[in-house]
């Protein structure tokens, strides 16, 4: 059974940076064998696709986090990431991580002051 772990949210001041992480288990093949995404959902809003990696390498982001995230991955690790930098109070919510059919538990990101 694949089970995704994500990690690495927190409280963090509007400007600053986080990297959450994705930890993949149980998959038969390469996490590069899949397309993988980071999803996020604010109360009382719709869950949004933040940014996707196809299993070419390829990236797509939402606009409204374009040239401020970046998503990667490693597959010897089995891991995904979410760089989160010049972080906003709208970018709070908790984060999801995708692969196939299989999603994380979520992790909290709050910006405030």
């Amino acid at each position: 059974q694949v089970q995704l772990v994500e990690s690495g949210g927190g409280l963090v001041q509007p400007g600053g940076s986080l990297r959450l992480s994705c930890v993949v288990s149980g998959s038969r093949f390469s996490i590069n064998n899949y397309a993988m995404g980071w999803y996020r959902q604010a109360p009382g809003k719709q869950r949004e696709l933040v940014a996707a990696i196809a299993r070419g390498g390829s990236t797509t982001y939402a606009d409204s986090v374009r040239g401020r995230f970046t998503i990667s991955r490693d597959s010897a690790a089995k891991t995904v990431y979410l760089q989160m930098n010049s972080l906003k109070p709208e970018d709070t919510a908790v984060y999801y991580c995708n692969m196939y059919e299989s999603w994380g538990q979520g992790t909290q990101v709050t910006v405030s002051s």
